[in-house]
């Protein structure tokens, strides 16, 4: 049985999208860089991107989109540690009928589980607190850690049905429908701790968030 939040967040969702058909039909949408200019380094994790597939893109839609795998290395050229891997997917504009997938939709098509969930918080600039859904994730003996965010405008939401709702309210204040999905991936080592393996992916992403605005406008 659905929760009555789904049922509010539906009945704003309908509200929304009617009124949305009497405004324009063209999004405000601020000049960003391209993600691809993200910083190739962080820290001192290094990246190489990871290519796309056109049938995922194709499933993806009109979005611009960034994947890639940050390392840490040491002198003799082996790991230091698990890599990161990074995926945001942002949408200049939701209107025309493009939205941001969730992971709880995606994942489970890839063959992976969810063993657990819940929401943390990271401390973005300003010290502003950034809410970030967790995951742990199965497939098979594999287990990873996922932090993801939806974040638009500013603001960061980790319900995709509450980031949808903003969406709406914020078309209609705003004339803008822009935002983007954040992901970030670390492997559970088989004889290594959750805890080890949470604080690697929320590191990184601690040094992450800053760097975020020049990409996803606020």
């Amino acid at each position: 049985m659905k929760s009555p939040r789904f049922w509010v967040v539906l009945l704003l969702l309908l509200a929304a999208f009617t009124t949305l058909h009497l405004r324009a039909s063209v999004d405000r949408v601020p000049p960003s860089e391209p993600l691809n200019l993200l910083p190739q380094t962080i820290d001192s994790w290094s990246s190489q991107d990871v290519p796309i597939s056109q049938d995922t893109l194709d499933i993806l839609g009109d979005g611009r989109f960034l994947n890639r795998l940050y390392t840490k290395s040491m002198p003799s050229g082996r790991l230091a540690e698990p890599p990161v891997s990074l995926f945001i997917g942002y949408f200049p504009t939701q209107r025309t009928g493009q939205s941001i997938h969730s992971p709880q939709n995606c994942l489970p098509g890839a063959g992976w589980t969810f063993v657990s969930s819940g929401k943390i918080y990271l401390q973005g600039p300003e010290l502003k607190n950034y809410a970030v859904g967790q995951y742990v994730i199965a497939n098979g003996t594999a287990k990873q850690v996922v932090l993801y965010w939806y974040l638009a405008h500013g603001r960061s939401i980790a319900n995709d049905y509450v980031a949808k709702a903003y969406m709406m309210a914020d078309a209609i204040r705003y004339n803008r429908t822009d935002g983007a999905l954040v992901r970030l991936v670390t492997p559970l080592e088989p004889n290594e701790s959750f805890a080890t393996a949470q604080a690697r992916v929320v590191k990184f992403a601690d040094r992450l968030v800053p760097t975020l605005p020049r990409f996803i406008p606020n």
